[in-house]
């Protein structure tokens, strides 16, 4: 399963309280206030049920309905969003937040605990004129994942620069061992890892989209900004690291790479903290560290690629504001947002948040701290352009620089239909 599907999977629909979508009125007989609540990811169902329960414990006068849907379009075509949604912040949700459908949420008190940093990365899909429109809910963090002992075993230091990166690497395929465990079947990995990991910590990914956007049709060999030109030299980068990946990476899935990771047939994995609960389960004891991949020879360039894995919004069309605003406060309250984070391997977008401890995390620690991130380039990239196919060519080609033109074309003809923002 792919991590797009994973995580837009739809899952039946579970009932907090009230059985069944009841609707959003008062039950006959001035009873409880039933609120809709929205989640993307079914995978951390179980842990919002229990939150819920414990806000209807809380607030006796409102019920919460768990919309289990999966899918936001269907809610926003008829006009029923949920009251409060818990979402990717992506560009699906920027499509939503770009039209005015979401209400500005500026004036609850979380807002203002929300780090200036972690809001700014909320903001760079798409913004609605005066209005915050969500609040950053959880950052993951993703860089290499990498094998403790293999790299102690071979005397292997963990590379800060991209020439140790590559002397690493060799050393490791020398020693018969498989450096990078790629898994090109499922395209995502491929872009969220070799792509990301390779433009991010080159070219600011947020101004390099900005121009992008504001040139639309005039993007090409000769404009201030292009894929050709602004990402040739992490293409050239991603064509070197593919050249140390498994022999079989064609053929290899993500459910392949987390089990060989796991099996420690591999030394390193260029993955995010969803996969290590999937690792976890094939050896809950191997001895895993996490690194920002280096692409330049300046070590203080290093970067980590961040997400807003969730946010939360309330639409514009909810009927029911006051209870949202109350089940969003109860949310973002320190002690459930940081202990969400903290049990799920990722970091709270809460000013002076606890660390995150987790050894196979906390190697990102620094540059979260520090503002050290970026979004990952292929998430500015719409779906309607097949990144991870032209990737899995360009990998088994080398025609990294065809792909970049071919890019190029795809952006003027979506720009040309306005489809790029």
């Amino acid at each position: 399963m792919s991590r797009r599907s994973f995580l837009a999977g739809a899952a039946g629909a579970l009932t907090l309280g009230v059985s069944g979508l009841a609707g959003c009125a008062p039950s006959d007989g001035g009873g409880p206030t039933t609120t809709r609540f929205f989640l993307q990811k079914q995978e951390v169902k179980d842990y919002f049920v229990a939150l819920l329960k414990k806000f209807e414990a809380e607030n006796p006068g409102i019920k919460v309905v768990h919309d289990g849907t999966g899918i936001i379009a269907p809610q926003f075509v008829r006009g029923e969003p949920a009251d409060v949604g818990c979402f990717n912040c992506n560009l699906e949700l920027a499509r939503y937040i770009s039209r005015g459908q979401m209400s500005d949420i500026s004036n609850l008190p979380s807002a203002s605990k929300i780090r200036d940093d972690v809001a700014t990365l909320a903001t760079q899909y798409a913004t609605y004129p005066g209005r915050t429109s969500v609040l950053p809910y959880s950052l993951a963090a993703a860089g290499v994942i990498y094998n403790k002992r293999i790299f102690a075993d071979h005397g292997l230091p963990v590379p800060t620069t991209w020439t140790e990166f590559v002397d690493v690497c060799t050393e490791l395929q020398k020693a018969g061992i498989t450096p990078i465990y790629a898994t090109d079947r499922d395209t995502w990995t491929l872009w969220q890892g070799l792509f990301d990991y390779s433009v991010g910590s080159l070219v600011d990914t947020a101004e390099f989209f900005r121009r992008m956007n504001e040139l639309g049709t005039d993007v090409g060999p000769d404009s201030d900004v292009s894929f050709e030109k602004t990402l040739a030299v992490p293409m050239e980068r991603a064509k070197t690291i593919s050249t140390f990946f498994n022999p079989d990476h064609a053929v290899r899935d993500y459910a392949d790479g987390n089990l060989a990771f796991g099996k420690g047939q591999a030394a390193m994995y260029l993955q995010g903290p969803w996969a290590l609960s999937q690792i976890a389960l094939v050896d809950e004891d191997l001895e895993i560290g996490t690194f920002a991949l280096p692409v330049t020879d300046q070590p203080d360039d290093r970067k980590a690629r961040v997400n807003v894995d969730l946010s939360l919004y309330i639409p514009v069309a909810t009927s029911h504001r006051t209870e949202a605003e109350e089940l969003v406060e109860f949310l973002m309250r320190p002690e459930v947002v940081n202990t969400y984070n903290a049990k799920n391997l990722y970091y709270s977008p809460l000013r002076d948040a606890p660390p995150q401890e987790d050894e196979r995390v906390a190697g990102l620690q620094p540059y979260v701290d520090a503002g050290r991130f970026y979004q990952g380039a292929g998430t500015f990239i719409p779906l309607s352009i097949p990144l991870g196919n032209y990737l899995q060519t360009a990998i088994r080609t080398g025609g990294f620089e065809p792909m970049l033109q071919k890019l190029d074309d795809d952006w003027r003809r979506l720009a040309s239909r306005g489809a790029t923002q």
